[in-house]
């Protein structure tokens, strides 16, 4: 079991509506759309959990019951597995949340943007680092090596100041992410001269987009309360983030691993076949089955 650190609580915003996945999201959660057995939030915990995290704070909004239910106790269903003997299935329950993990709820009652979704968690991360990771990412480290967040906290206990998640991007893509550029620090790792969101490709001070990950010091909460709107109107993490560059400094890091973009019917999709190839109770007939398509 990976021990605690001084990273103590992750920030999941998922208050988001999931347009790009009507109708399945009608109903229910973007963010409890299932790759292979799990669903999107899970396999973001499960990471946090990895990376020494305890305390897991939710932003949610309306019809996002689902989320908290799926990390409550869910006693019919205990019981019924318990009276019919099925100890690995009541086992896997059980697993959702450990006993050591805490959730918290809080709503965000209107659709201002990332920077305010964060803002929200304010009362329940108080004066402290916090992570926050994006349901819609999922994240896997290299096979055997360790998550993207705890790779990311290992590096946040070297530089005591916020990090970031980057990867390099296509030049017909820098219009999709918030941009990073600055100066070598160390390996993988980059101080942060410049950050914009989502720039034109003529304008992107580099391909470095940011990825759905970070590691922030409180006092991001003060600056994305002072920030104007940004781009779509909405209050921008990216914003927020930037302006912390002139105070105490902001690293950006490459991390080792693979991001699937889930919130794209694309990227959900090469998720579900990738971790199905790596699912040890299905990869191999799914795999037989692949070879069959394809030819």
């Amino acid at each position: 079991m990976t021990t605690k650190t001084t990273v103590g609580k992750a920030v999941f915003p998922v208050a988001g509506l999931g347009t790009r996945f009507l109708p399945a999201t009608k109903a229910q959660p973007k963010e409890m759309l299932p790759i292979v057995d799990k669903p999107l939030i899970q396999y973001a915990v499960e990471e946090a959990y990895d990376a020494g995290i305890r305390h897991m704070v939710f932003v949610t909004g309306r019809n996002k019951r689902a989320i908290e239910d799926h990390f409550d106790t869910a006693y019919e269903l205990e019981t019924e597995l318990e009276s019919a003997g099925k100890h690995e299935l009541l086992a896997l329950v059980h697993s959702i949340k450990p006993d050591d993990m805490d959730c918290s709820y809080v709503r965000q009652p209107r659709s201002l943007g990332l920077g305010h979704a964060v803002l929200c968690a304010q009362p329940l991360v108080g004066d402290e680092p916090f992570a926050v990771l994006l349901a819609d990412d999922l994240m896997t480290g290299l096979e055997g090596g360790k998550s993207v967040l705890r790779q990311m906290v290992e590096v946040f206990e070297r530089v005591r100041t916020s990090v970031i998640a980057v990867q390099e991007v296509p030049l017909d893509h820098v219009k999709r992410y918030g941009i990073v550029a600055g100066d070598p620090a160390g390996d993988r790792l980059t101080r942060v001269r410049q950050m914009v969101e989502k720039p034109s490709p003529d304008k992107a001070p580099s391909r470095m987009g940011v990825a759905g990950r970070y590691i922030l010091t409180p006092a991001v909460f003060d600056q994305i309360r002072q920030q104007p709107r940004g781009a779509g109107g909405e209050i921008q993490l990216t914003d927020g983030i930037a302006r912390l560059i002139a105070t105490e400094g902001v690293h950006a890091f490459q991390y080792e691993g693979k991001r699937y973009d889930c919130g794209s019917k694309q990227g959900f999709l090469e998720a579900t076949v990738e971790l199905a190839l790596r699912h040890p109770e299905v990869r191999d007939e799914f795999r037989a089955f692949l070879k069959q398509v394809v030819c």
